[in-house]
């Protein structure tokens, strides 16, 4: 659903005054001790993945090394998005020394993420201005669906049922964006993710290929290729996808931007951990540099904020979400199935 341009009263005061009582309840104070512990495990965790693959030596048993590393990795990559926003210390500095160190255990140029994760917090669902939107292979609102043309409009058409399979290219499409943004200049720190990249790169495939057979090999890298793509886009996939989208006049506030854009996921600590604090993603967009741990205890406050203004506070179970994001890409490609060409 597009939201069209609309004449209203604005509430400029509404965010200023939720973000008093954010910094009252102490939300945004930073949590060094959790990221200190959250971090060695992960990596800890890293290591000792390759410590076992390294002693498994060639066997298909290490296909579930794959799926291990496919969870570490993510993890990784939350730690790397936490990071980005400064979440974990004050200073930008000490942040991109964390980011960059766990983007490149990951292989994702950190630079690259950034900048395209910010341009999308500054413009959730617009049509235009949102890179999370725009994605060749998938139409998001209907006008999209319209600039379709051979291959892709017929993906369109049916791309509730391809969406799940598309995300196991999402890994490497991942990957090679970063290796794109790098080559060609596109991030500050050029010469340092060149080196992190073909570490990452030659390390990986190194290793893979000294202790498997090339068949193995191959098979391994497909398993976790894929399965982590699948996972990065079960990750990021319910936050948006589905909720209104806006074009250029629309006249929300800050506030109403990020909330009615934006789902939350409800399910208990283990889909906190699953999803890496990004089910709180409403709150999340509202104050990008709260500490993940203080998110589930900044959600009632801004549940109940919006509750009190008549403001839409999106949250379903996981599955949920799921089922709302297919049900959206459904009938986005619906009028492109009703028309013969």
């Amino acid at each position: 659903m597009t939201v069209a341009p609309a004449a209203g009263r604005r509430h400029g005061s509404d965010f200023a005054e939720l973000s008093r009582s954010i910094k009252q309840a102490g939300l945004l104070r930073r949590r060094h001790g959790y990221y200190v512990v959250k971090s060695a495990l992960t990596v800890a965790s890293f290591a000792g993945t390759w410590v076992m693959f390294g002693y498994l030596g060639d066997s298909w048993w290490q296909l579930g090394t794959a799926a291990l590393l496919v969870v570490v990795c993510t993890q990784l990559s939350f730690l790397g998005h936490d990071a980005g926003h400064k979440q974990i210390f004050r200073g930008r500095r000490a942040n991109d020394a964390m980011g960059f160190a766990h983007a490149g255990l990951v292989g994702l140029s950190y630079g690259w993420w950034i900048g395209k994760h910010n341009r999308h917090h500054a413009n959730p669902n617009h049509e235009d201005d949102d890179p999370d939107l725009d994605i060749p292979v998938l139409a998001f609102t209907e006008h999209q669906g319209g600039t379709k043309r051979g291959l892709l409009r017929w993906m369109a058409k049916y791309q509730a049922f391809l969406f799940f399979p598309l995300l196991l290219l999402e890994g490497l499409n991942l990957h090679w964006a970063s290796i794109q943004a790098v080559w060609r200049g596109e991030v500050k720190q050029r010469h340092l993710e060149k080196a992190l990249l073909a570490a990452h790169v030659g390390g990986y495939l190194a290793a893979v290929f000294l202790v498997l057979s090339p068949l193995t090999a191959i098979v391994f890298i497909l398993v976790h290729q894929g399965l982590w793509g699948v996972y990065m886009g079960c990750s990021f996939a319910p936050n948006h996808k589905g909720m209104p989208t806006t074009s250029d006049g629309h006249t929300w506030d800050f506030l109403r931007k990020q909330v009615l854009t934006s789902r939350n996921v409800h399910g208990g600590r283990w889909v906190d951990f699953t999803l890496g604090g990004l089910n709180y993603q409403i709150e999340h967009h509202l104050f990008p540099s709260m500490p993940r741990p203080n998110l589930r205890r900044a959600q009632p406050i801004v549940r109940d904020f919006c509750a009190a203004r008549g403001i839409s506070y999106s949250q379903c179970g996981l599955f949920h979400s799921y089922g709302q994001v297919l049900r959206h890409l459904h009938e986005v490609g619906a009028p492109l199935r009703a028309t013969p060409r």
